[in-house]
């Protein structure tokens, strides 16, 4: 991997530090992070705290509550163990920027174990990205992490339903091997940017949360979006996302929004 800050999302300062290179350069606001990378940043931590501790277990379930803006400054991760046990963990990650804490994390880690008898229930594989376009999402959000996707619609994306399979070659943290989990996740959170119900450059509609449930690890490569957008009467909206590889369907994504003219 890259050592080159153009070539990463992070480069690590020590055991829980990571500085932000502007690739992490927030879709709203350039100055801010975009929570993608952050996102996959705190799964990062939570699979090498797990790792370090010798268990076998796999985040099930991730959720993200993201507390306020995400300054483009340092972060410190801190990871805790709060439920152990030998089949069911629940680990929390608090990420601080700028002295404030900026994003709460919890996962379940379940232990795994053969049901492939008893499988079934998967959502319809996509068209695999290697036959369709490119498209350029930096044509309708800024940002140094939009500009550093590689996405591809399924079909054209319409105000509320979308289906982009998304990559980049950038490094989640720079010259660090990263688990395929933690660099999917690293992609999750630009679905609420593939359907957009209105034009950002006259409503804003950000999450305030992520949460992700799996029923397969995702395999290393692409991320599958299969997002539908839908806005309320009172101000709140749901973006909701059958999530896949290329192998098929692995889980779902949610993320609740604020929603207000600008």
């Amino acid at each position: 991997m890259s050592t080159d800050h153009e070539r990463s999302y992070y480069e690590r300062i020590d055991d829980r530090r990571f500085k932000p290179t502007p690739h992490t350069s927030g879709a709203w606001n350039p100055d801010e992070q975009h929570f993608s990378p952050l996102g996959g940043l705190i799964t990062h931590a939570i699979e090498s705290d797990r790792d370090e501790r010798g268990s076998a277990l796999a985040i099930s379930r991730i959720s993200f509550d993201i507390l306020g803006k995400l300054a483009l400054d340092e972060c410190d991760i801190r990871v805790e163990v709060i439920r152990p046990g030998r089949t069911i963990e629940l680990v929390e990650a608090v990420a601080d920027l700028g002295g404030r804490t900026a994003v709460r994390a919890r996962a379940w880690l379940l232990a795994p174990g053969d049901t492939a008898s008893v499988a079934g229930g998967e959502d319809p594989p996509l068209t695999p990205p290697g036959e369709l376009e490119s498209w350029q999402m930096s044509h309708l959000w800024s940002g140094g992490y939009i500009a550093s996707l590689d996405a591809r619609p399924v079909a054209a994306p319409e105000p509320g339903r979308g289906t982009v399979w998304i990559s980049s070659d950038a490094d989640l943290v720079a010259g660090e091997p990263v688990g395929p989990f933690a660099a999917f996740v690293t992609h999750v959170d630009a679905a609420n940017g593939i359907a957009v119900r209105r034009p950002p450059t006259e409503w804003m509609f950000p999450n305030v949360d992520l949460t992700v449930h799996l029923h397969r690890a995702p395999e290393p490569g692409w991320t599958g979006l299969d997002t539908t957008v839908t806005f309320g009467p009172g101000g709140r909206g749901i973006t909701s996302t059958a999530l896949h590889d290329t192998h098929g369907h692995v889980g779902h994504a949610q993320q609740i929004l604020t929603v207000r003219p600008l």
